[in-house]
């Protein structure tokens, strides 16, 4: 008696006051009422999104904001507003970052809500496709091949059902149930059908406890975040002593007004602060989301936009990802004077008895239909289409006496080496056809040896419809220096010929003769291209011996033999009309189902990782400026040379704008690790040549200019020396050029300009050059200093290569 049953026999138990449900019929709709009304629904979490409270939270309340916050309201009190802008700038960021990821959380939700999986459950003994969250306890949910158990329950009905439970337990071999065994979400169905009673929904259920932390919202966790995050920690640890020391040495600092003093230390501290940094990427990250997702392209999980970009070895499922789902049977070849009626009924009873037939036995169906001399058979057994056994089969009662089992699937499978009818198959598997074998068995269905001694009857060749768009998609890969390696359970040389009609070169590999172990298994797949007969272990063995060579990769599928693999590589893809289980276990789903999409998927991620890269550099040279210039100041015990409106100024003009556009344009430079180490190799050099020169020029001044107002005459001369060495970080920066890029920068330099020419610009921000000697010494610095900065750079990236 299972615990269910147990539950039902106690008068007690809630759920059983009135028992409204049978296998057969399913919940009636006054159960189901009865069931909602007590909560018992399959409340789940939402993957892939965060509320709007939280998405507010994560970027109002952030340690640089709490600085920022604080320094603002201090400034508001004791300085002009002008002093004050770098507030607003950081309000107008968080508003930037909150909507671009509101409208990236809504994109994400409504894909969601078009590739929602909606199982198949018995009401007034009729079935019905509902959402997974309508799902009550005891409903009856119908499964089939590459459906997913989205909740726990009972098996009630099985038709050699066969489920893999290895994404819960580790364990790959399919387990046979039978009524009365355990059904287990997260597990997924790979032969055969039945139906099963759900004992445990919502928050109850196995997958769902598994998987509620995992399952959350995941921007932050990639390693182009993780290296900010990495980022940010340094700055904070250089950033806490140096404030600490300039807030000392400006309050002690001779002839300044205290706040003038307490400006000054503002305005060292906040340029210490990458505070764009963070909103970059989460609207580089969010844009991408939003652009993918016009394409039809469901990304589950956001790092996997930047996680494709880094692939270097796609490894392509054939059928639904090179070829359509359908098939179209193209020829009847009979074998050893087989009689074409018999066969021809024997097909037609075939696709009769499999009640969920996949493609290449629903092409059957549609050609043989069954017909008079067929329709009085009847199928004492089944046994349903298997990846790992590679054919189906059935016994009939056929109406003269004699049962009769008979065998669908691959020749080379069933058939010894030396029989007749395998050269005959490999004449047409060349020519790029797909070949099932009809086959009369002398063996029960369930006797192991059943596939030994079969007699073959005919030979059933299938023609595969190529994606139209799969040529040009294998093509852009091998422009990016991206392999493709098609790995497929289907018959190598047929695969072999599908694939050189792509354009795609290389050997062709029976998956039968690889090796077992692991480095000779990588070795072997760095040599061919094409793998014909591959088993569903045999596809996650082949990602772990390419993942053990170093390579990144990128496993795409439709089908339930890619699930393993799908679950173990760097990216999973599916497609939208695959099977509920690889849906589930993929990164990225293509609800177009358009292999073509991918290249749109890889452009984003690329743009995402080169371009934070460029603007990452350009806000951790004013970082690592920042932070020189006030040990520079606190060592020498004078004034801090800036206020906070020269620094919001020469940030806004040489950072903040243009980096907001270099963020989001195209890239198609190819993504390269070691993030930190990249970015870190050009921002500490470029900010200590900023840093060392600026000071020199604010030396300099004070030594040139006297009197009251000589301070502001300083600042002048040391603010054109950083904007123009800024101004050349950021033409290194938006290498190579193109006319916008040009335009980007000759813009920023105009709006300087614009500053120093307006009357009214030159009060507001406090700028004015004072005589000849000063500015043309200060420019003369700022030009020797770009020389610098330009060998130095071309140096690191010569000695240091990323």
């Amino acid at each position: 008696m299972t615990h269910l049953d147990a539950d039902r026999r106690d008068p007690a138990h809630p759920a059983h006051a009135v028992d409204t449900s049978s296998p057969a019929t399913g919940l009636t709709a006054a159960g189901v009422a009865e069931r909602i009304a007590r909560g018992q629904v399959n409340d789940v979490p939402v993957r892939s999104s965060r509320s709007l409270a939280d998405i507010v939270r994560a970027n109002v309340f952030t340690r640089f904001n709490a600085i920022i916050g604080v320094l603002w309201v201090i400034m508001l009190i004791v300085a002009p507003i002008q002093d004050s802008l770098f507030g607003f700038v950081i309000l107008a960021n968080t508003g930037i970052g909150i909507i671009q990821e509101w409208r990236a959380k809504k994109t994400l939700d409504s894909l969601a809500l078009i590739g929602e999986v909606r199982p198949t459950v018995r009401r007034d003994g009729k079935p019905a496709e509902i959402s997974t969250s309508e799902i009550v306890l005891d409903d009856v949910i119908e499964i089939g091949p590459g459906d997913k158990a989205v909740v726990d329950g009972v098996c009630v009905e099985a038709d050699g059902l066969e489920i893999d439970e290895s994404l819960l337990t580790g364990e790959a071999d399919p387990v046979v149930k039978q009524p009365g065994d355990q059904v287990m979400s997260g597990s997924f169905v790979v032969a055969g059908g039945g139906a099963f009673r759900a004992t445990k929904v919502g928050r109850e259920a196995y997958a769902a406890q598994l998987a509620e932390e995992a399952s959350r919202f995941t921007l932050v966790q990639s390693e182009l975040r993780s290296g900010i995050s990495t980022i940010l920690k340094y700055v904070t640890w250089m950033m806490v002593p140096t404030a600490i020391g300039l807030i000392l040495s400006q309050l002690l600092a001779k002839d300044n007004e205290l706040d003038d003093s307490i400006a000054r230390t503002v305005g060292g501290i906040v340029p210490m602060v990458p505070e764009g940094l963070v909103l970059l990427t989460s609207v580089a990250f969010a844009i991408g989301v939003v652009r993918l997702g016009r394409k039809q392209c469901l990304v589950q999980e956001l790092p996997a936009i930047e996680g494709l970009a880094r692939v270097d070895t796609v490894c392509l499922d054939k059928t639904g990802t090179l070829t359509e789902g359908g098939m179209d049977v193209t020829d009847l070849r009979l074998l050893d004077g087989a009689d074409e009626g018999h066969v021809r009924a024997v097909l037609g009873a075939l696709g009769a008895s499999d009640p969920r037939p996949n493609a290449s036995l629903q092409a059957i169906i549609d050609t043989y239909p069954v017909d008079g001399s067929a329709g009085a058979w009847r199928s004492t057994g089944a046994l349903p289409f298997s990846s790992a056994r590679k054919y189906s089969g059935a016994t009939f009662d056929e109406g003269d006496g004699v049962s009769r089992t008979w065998l669908l699937g691959a020749p080379d499978v069933l058939l010894a080496e030396d029989d007749p009818a395998l050269a005959e198959t490999g004449r047409l598997n060349e020519q790029g056809l797909r070949v099932l074998l009809l086959a009369r068995a002398d063996r029960a269905l369930d006797d192991p040896d059943l596939a030994r001694g079969v007699t073959p009857t005919a030979l059933v060749v299938l023609e595969q419809r190529l994606r139209p768009d799969a040529a040009d998609t294998l093509r852009y890969f091998a422009d990016q220096d991206v392999r493709a390696k098609v790995i497929s359970g289907d018959n190598a040389v047929s695969v072999g010929a599908v694939a050189a009609k792509l354009g795609l070169s290389g050997a062709t590999v029976d998956a039968r003769r690889l090796p077992a172990e692991q480095e000779e298994m990588a070795s072997a797949l760095d040599e061919g291209t094409v793998f014909g007969r591959v088993t569903p272990q045999q596809k996650r063995d082949m990602v772990g011996a390419l993942q053990s060579r170093g390579h990144t990769v990128a496993m795409t599928g439709d089908g339930v033999n890619d699930v393993l693999a799908l679950k173990d590589a760097d990216i999973g893809v599916a497609m939208g009309s695959g099977s509920e289980a690889t849906r589930a276990v993929a990164q990225i789903v293509l609800l177009n189902n358009s292999f073509a999409t991918l290249p749109s998927v890889v452009a984003e991620g690329r743009r995402v990782i080169g371009n934070i890269t460029r603007v990452a550099t350009l806000f951790l040279v004013k970082t690592v400026y920042s932070v020189l210039l006030a040990i520079l100041v606190v060592c020498s015990q004078v004034e801090y040379p800036f206020l906070p409106r020269h620094l919001t100024l020469l940030s806004t003009l040489t950072i903040g704008v243009p980096a907001f556009f270099l963020a989001l344009a195209p890239n198609k430079e190819r993504a390269r690790p070691h993030f930190v180490r990249r970015v870190m190799r050009y921002a500490i050099p470029g900010g200590v040549v900023a840093g060392a020169a600026t000071f020199v020029t604010y030396l300099v001044a004070r030594q040139h200019y006297t009197g009251p107002n000589a301070l502001d005459a300083e600042t002048s001369a040391a603010t054109l020396t950083l904007f123009l060495i800024s101004m050349w970080v950021l033409a290194i920066i938006a290498r190579p050029y193109t006319w916008w890029r040009v335009l980007l920068v000759a813009a920023m330099g105009l709006g300087f300009v614009i500053v120093l020419a307006v009357p009214w610009l030159q009060d507001f921000f406090a700028l004015k050059l004072v005589g000849v000697t000063m500015p043309w010494t200060a420019v003369g610095i700022a030009v020797a200093a770009a020389a610098v900065l330009e060998l130095l750079w071309r140096w690191v990236g010569r000695r240091f290569p990323a």
